[in-house]
């Protein structure tokens, strides 16, 4: 706009056939040039196919398909997947065709969330292709252990109390006050991944007692109208006098704070998650357990639900190849066990076959 304005009044914009025609040609050529780049990493590196699924404005259900490789991420197109989302098979057509566009030899993985029909499109993708790995989100799987933690009856009473964040939200005048005693700092924590939000927000609640306390007990509040509704008297009960809520809700965050934020990096781009996650879910339950006093009957529960999310779908071989790949674990003490094992030999029959090659990797 500025480049517009310093031309003055005589510039003449584009016709809408410029813009249809010769502009728009040069543009797909901009960004075929840049595909191109893309398709050398590709070939060199190999790549992560992603799929991710939403619905638009009209409600169709599309799916984007996305190529990840160290050159960046790569948007390859977009399908309508109204009518056969639910259908693994249709899925797996999908997927199929991408993989053929993109060359099978170029593909290392295909990541999807872990639903049964993304499941199921996956399981045929390993049984019809040689050498393509299917892999579930991990932030996915891991929002899946975050819900089903939520649902043990201690986490679940104690999130439903902790709903008082959202009643100071709901009234403009209540959010201001709650804003001045806090001094503008936020309760509420919108977070991408769902479960998370509803921990974040205890542990804004727990950070911001003695501000709400004081809030609570305050002459501002006991005269206004916002005071007397029902809503506002169940809020000050549970910050003033409920006692249990927040001796839970400090066991809650302790036994699953530190899974938010291995969620938090697997979801952030800052570094590529492969060669870590084996690791940061290890430590995540060690530290759990710390947390809790290594008192067993208390951590155990957790671990359990952590367990069965990870054993069904998040573990992997090639997260187990990643952790043995990567050089910041390979000195440590216990850097190697059963299981990191299974996972390496898995990747190498798989990837390699039963031939010469796969003989002298084990040599």
């Amino acid at each position: 706009m500025k480049l517009v304005s310093n031309f003055g009044p005589s510039f003449d914009a584009p016709t809408s056939h410029e813009y249809r025609i010769w502009m728009l040609k040069e543009e797909v050529k901009d960004v075929q040039s840049m595909m191109k780049e893309h398709q050398k990493a590709w070939k060199r590196y190999g790549c992560t196919i992603m799929l991710d699924g939403w619905s638009d404005g009209k409600t169709r259900c599309l799916i984007n398909f996305l190529v990840n490789s160290p050159q960046s991420t790569w948007f390859l197109k977009s399908v309508d997947a109204s009518t056969s989302i639910k259908n693994g098979d249709f899925l797996y057509g999908y997927l199929d065709d991408v993989i053929h566009e993109i060359r099978e030899e170029n593909v290392v993985q295909v990541i999807s969330d872990s639903a049964s029909n993304c499941k199921n499109a996956g399981a045929k993708l390993m049984e019809r292709k040689q050498k393509v790995w299917w892999t579930p989100c991990a932030a996915h799987c891991i929002d899946l252990m975050l819900e089903d933690i939520s649902k043990i009856a201690w986490f679940d009473d104690t999130l439903k109390r902790a709903r008082i964040s959202k009643y100071l939200y709901k009234h403009q005048w209540v959010l201001t006050l709650m804003r001045k005693y806090t001094n503008n700092s936020e309760i509420l924590c919108p977070a991408v991944i769902r479960f998370a939000t509803s921990f974040l927000t205890l542990q804004s609640l727990q950070k911001q007692k003695e501000n709400l306390v004081t809030l609570f007990t305050s002459q501002e509040w006991s005269e206004s109208t916002y005071a007397k509704s029902h809503e506002a008297k169940l809020a000050k009960h549970h910050v003033l006098h409920d006692r249990k809520f927040w001796g839970r809700a400090s066991f809650c965050i302790k036994g699953v704070l530190l899974l938010v934020c291995v969620l938090r990096e697997v979801h952030s781009e800052e570094r590529p998650p492969m060669g870590f996650i084996y690791e940061l879910m290890d430590a995540a339950k060690e530290k759990i357990a710390s947390n809790l006093n290594k008192v067993e009957k208390k951590y155990m529960l957790i671990w359990r639900k952590i367990d069965r999310r990870w054993d069904d779908r998040l573990h992997q071989p090639l997260h187990a190849v990643g952790y043995y790949l990567n050089p910041k674990f390979q000195y440590e003490d216990n850097f190697s066990n059963t299981n990191v094992r299974n996972g390496l030999f898995a990747c190498m029959d798989m990837m390699l076959g039963k031939g010469k090659e796969r003989e002298e990797a084990d040599v």
